[in-house]
């Protein structure tokens, strides 16, 4: 089969890969200029932190090693107090697993190397989609140019050409929801040829309303990441008051970045937007269009599973063409199934940004982390939420059920011993009863 796939960013190259791996000649569309040739855009990277879901997209396909070959693992949280008081968070009881920190960009030309080192991949770049016909299949570009299609894969991001005209499409639904908050990229340059910081964890400033992260690169630098109400990032509208902001808020971050203003009045402001669309597919008696990852179900990054669910995709996917025989349209309408945990991860990457902000830092939160840690001690079996999320391809509303049970079990575990205690101080007369009683 021919298989059309619109973007060629991380999920678009991944599964190119997955693709071709199965015979089915690919070509893949991309409105920007190779990224190998003309470098990241600036100010968008946004680090990614790959764990366990993309990681096994990435072992399928035997790729993992040289992906992570450059990639700096992050074990555990490393939150800054705006006294400059340090709290290491780790993921897991026994330290073991890691999040890990890669460029966009650097993932990005690994994945376009690897799908153009195989046979029957080709990458078109500067191809902006300006129209699909679903009857047809038919592809439009800038300046006229068109191109036939059977199979439409659209991976083209949060802000989708594809799903765009399947928006047009009589039965199929879509909603988005922006955060009242934008993101701006710094960075912390190396001192001296070292970290300025521990690169062995993700740096939180929970600030209350907002926050600002940090993820370790290979250069020995640190990308920053700002996530601020808009009111806030527009009111630092001077050299003055972008330092005066920085030196309150984040004393101990202030020091270690001498491009400050320069870098946070040129980076851009990206926006942070929760998309939801159903169906993903749209089948004629001529072509087949279906959506992945964030052209599909784009989500706020605060879980780190981003990168991870559209990789995941990808795998599944990949699953549903194993059952379909290789029949596209019917792969796609098995592909529906996992709109259940996408829709469970996009929630509950809405809810972790009100933790990373604002609670990471109390101690009841940090009593909770040491609590859960020592039930995953005590108790086989016994997972966090965040343990399953990031380190096991548990799918995701398969998490949510599990998490409630083990709840339910621990508070029964737990009211049950309070009686027996109650019980035992009883018989041996260390509770007063009423008379009568």
């Amino acid at each position: 089969m021919e298989v059309t796939i619109v973007g060629a960013g991380l999920v678009g190259c991944l599964l190119a890969c997955f693709l071709a791996r199965r015979n089915h000649t690919v070509t893949l569309y991309e409105r920007r200029p190779d990224p190998r040739e003309e470098g990241p855009d600036r100010g968008r990277s946004i680090n990614l932190a790959i764990s366990e879901r993309g990681i096994d997209a990435l072992r399928r396909l035997g790729l993992d090693g040289k992906v992570l070959h450059t990639a700096l693992p992050m074990p555990g949280r490393m939150m800054h107090a705006p006294d400059g008081t340090l709290t290491f968070q780790p993921y897991s009881a026994d330290r073991s697993h890691a999040i890990n920190s890669i460029g966009r960009a650097d993932l990005n030309r690994r994945l376009l190397d690897a799908a153009t080192a195989l046979p029957g991949v080709e990458v078109r770049f500067g191809h902006r989609l300006t129209g699909l016909d679903e009857r047809t299949g038919r592809l439009e570009f800038e300046h006229g140019r068109t191109e036939p299609a059977r199979v439409v894969i659209g991976a083209d991001g949060a802000y989708s050409a594809v799903r765009a005209r399947l928006q047009q499409v009589p039965g199929v639904n879509f909603s988005q929801e922006y955060l009242d908050y934008g993101y701006k990229e710094l960075s912390i340059p190396a001192r001296n040829g070292a970290f300025a910081m521990d690169p062995g964890a993700l740096h939180i400033w929970p600030r209350g309303r907002s926050m600002m992260i940090a993820l370790p690169n290979p250069d020995r630098s640190f990308t920053c990441t700002l996530f601020w109400p808009h009111e806030t990032l527009t009111a630092l509208d001077t050299p003055q008051r972008i330092r005066a902001y920085f030196a309150q808020h984040y004393p101990d971050a202030f020091e270690l970045m001498p491009d400050l203003v320069p870098a946070f009045r040129d980076n851009p402001v990206g926006h942070l937007v929760t998309m939801r669309c159903s169906p993903w597919h749209v089948t004629t008696g001529a072509a087949a269009i279906g959506l992945v990852g964030d052209a599909a179900h784009a989500i706020v990054p605060f879980y780190g599973q981003g990168a991870n669910c559209g990789f995941e995709d990808c795998v599944e996917l990949d699953r549903c063409l194993d059952e379909a025989d290789d029949d596209f349209p019917r792969a796609l309408e098995l592909f529906e199934r996992r709109k259940a945990d996408t829709d469970v991860i996009a929630r509950l990457a809405l809810d972790n940004f009100v933790e990373m902000r604002d609670k990471v830092g109390s101690r009841a939160f940090l009593a909770g982390k040491r609590l859960e840690h020592a039930l995953e001690r005590v108790l086989p079996g016994y997972a966090s939420r965040y343990e399953l999320v990031s380190f096991s391809t548990t799918p995701y509303a398969q998490v949510e059920r599990r998490v409630t049970r083990q709840r339910r079990l621990v508070a029964g575990a737990a009211a049950a011993l309070l009686a027996l205690a109650f019980a035992a101080r009883r018989r041996r007369g260390l509770v007063r009863t009423r008379a009568g009683g």
